[in-house]
């Protein structure tokens, strides 16, 4: 079994109350961690403060040894940490291990980041008043960053937040998800072991206390969150004068215009739709498909659907595994009941299996109504929809409808279909001819209304990690 400490200013910390750790697939406890306080916030701040200080004094040459050794021991240890990320998510052990090659890849791209942090010279005699002077700005760390992260990624989405904190010089306070701390913690432990500055590293496992805390203190200067949008709403409201940083997930829609290759299309929406059961913020959930085509695409797709192996997690040849949670399983009955009531179609799955109480078929459901859940909230779950278009203008009209606006996936040979979407799909990210799933994680990614503010990859993270201070020398005196 799992038993972890909470590490506040890189010193172990345990308590007598606990967070169990329940393996989604079978529902056991599989660890436990200390369930911390904003007490705990408030001693990890002050440690903060100190680690602050010492990574001031850091080069952005040892900075990049140190992430950079973070991420070679985390390569030494990937088996080990792919298990553990498939008894706390309940993600297939594939899925667990590309994950964790991801977290490497964005520990080693926020080590390069390290040494890039630069600024710029300007012309300040381009005003009338500017004669004689020279000015330029650089970049210096913000402060303390509150790291606050999801379930469905809890390595990476982690390294996502840390790794790009250390590169800019600031000490981080990290709350995991309740229901996945463990890889988290391992992850903190490798960054002590990297030789990242002890008071620089806190990690607080806790609920909602801890995270208001965290969100609310006037020490803190940076928020990044990553989660719902109803969560994300009450931290703008109440985090004061602090920059945020907020991925607040999506409802992602594929558009398959007339003119695709239909079996790619296809075959790359199932991909993007079930994987990790569904459960990931960029997963494809509206599928928008020209009528000329709809009938063949829909063939194709529900075959694809059809191949998919369900079950166990830790089994190799597993496809889809449980989702999070029981309560979710019922979330998701009740959504797609409505869909049918309001006329949609199941065409595929729609139920979990008896025996694996957590384990839901993967679903296919077509002729969606727009004001169906399905369509404009976000599913998180292993259901894909299908709706039809006229054409492009409808569906970029469709793609829209929503509060919602991560990425959207385009799958067209016109080139001037594919640049209306461009231009108008109210998104963070468009992706021409793949999947709204696809994210490189150097890459700016985020959204616009609902699915939040900022953006993630570590070179954009590091802007909102930083401040910019501006010399001016007036070389008249």
């Amino acid at each position: 079994m799992y038993d972890f400490p909470m590490y506040i200013g890189g010193k172990p910390v345990n308590k007598e109350e606990k967070i169990d750790v329940i393996y989604p697939y079978t529902l056991k406890k599989i660890g436990q961690v200390p369930k911390g306080s904003p007490e705990d916030v408030k001693k990890a701040i002050e440690k903060a403060k100190i680690g602050l200080e010492k990574l001031k004094k850091l080069t952005a040459y040892e900075k990049y040894k140190i992430l950079l050794k973070a991420a070679n021991i985390l390569e030494n240890k990937k088996e080990e940490i792919a298990k553990a990320i498939v008894y706390e998510v309940g993600k297939t052990i594939r899925e667990a291990r590309t994950e964790v090659d991801r977290a490497i890849n964005t520990i080693t791209f926020s080590a390069e980041e390290a040494k890039r942090i630069g600024g710029e010279y300007f012309p300040t005699d381009a005003s009338p008043n500017g004669k004689g002077k020279k000015g330029f700005y650089f970049r210096e760390p913000a402060g303390i960053v509150a790291c606050i992260t999801p379930f469905n990624f809890p390595l990476n989405l982690t390294a996502h937040k840390i790794a790009p904190a250390i590169a800019a010089g600031c000490p981080f306070i990290l709350k995991p998800s309740e229901r996945t701390p463990i890889s988290p913690t391992m992850l903190c432990e490798i960054f002590l072991e990297a030789g990242v500055p002890e008071e620089a590293v806190s990690i607080i496992p806790g609920f909602a206390d801890v995270g208001q805390e965290m969100t609310t203190n006037p020490d803190v200067r940076v928020v990044s969150f990553t989660g719902s949008l109803k969560v994300g709403e009450i931290i703008a409201k109440q985090a004061g004068l602090k920059k945020l940083v907020l991925e607040l997930g999506s409802n992602s829609a594929v558009v398959v215009d007339e003119d695709a290759n239909l079996e790619v299309a296809a075959k790359k929406s199932v991909l993007g739709g079930f994987a990790i059961a569904g459960q990931v913020c960029i997963s494809v959930q509206r599928i928008l498909v020209h009528e000329k085509v709809a009938d063949k695409f829909q063939e194709i797709l529900k075959e694809e659907v059809s191949k998919l192996k369900f079950g166990d997690p830790m089994d190799e040849r597993t496809d889809v595994g449980p989702v999070i949670a029981v309560d979710e399983v019922n979330r998701i009955r009740s959504w797609i009941e409505e869909a049918v009531e309001k006329g949609a179609k199941l065409v595929k799955g729609g139920i979990a299996c008896a025996e694996d109480k957590t384990v839901f078929q993967p679903t296919l459901i077509v002729d969606v109504a727009e004001d169906s859940k399905l369509f404009y909230e976000e599913a998180f779950a292993p259901v894909v929809t299908v709706k039809r278009f006229k054409d492009i203008d409808e569906a970029i009209k469709l793609v829209n409808k929503t509060n919602y606006g991560l990425q959207v996936g385009v799958f067209t040979n016109n080139i001037k279909n594919a640049w209306k979407f461009i231009e108008n799909a109210e998104v963070g990210g468009v992706i021409i001819n793949d999947i709204p799933t696809f994210r490189a994680d150097h890459m700016p990614y985020g959204g616009v209304k609902g699915s939040g503010i900022g953006r993630e990859g570590p070179k954009f993270a590091i802007e909102d990690y930083t401040e910019i201070k501006t010399v001016i020398f007036d070389l008249n005196a």
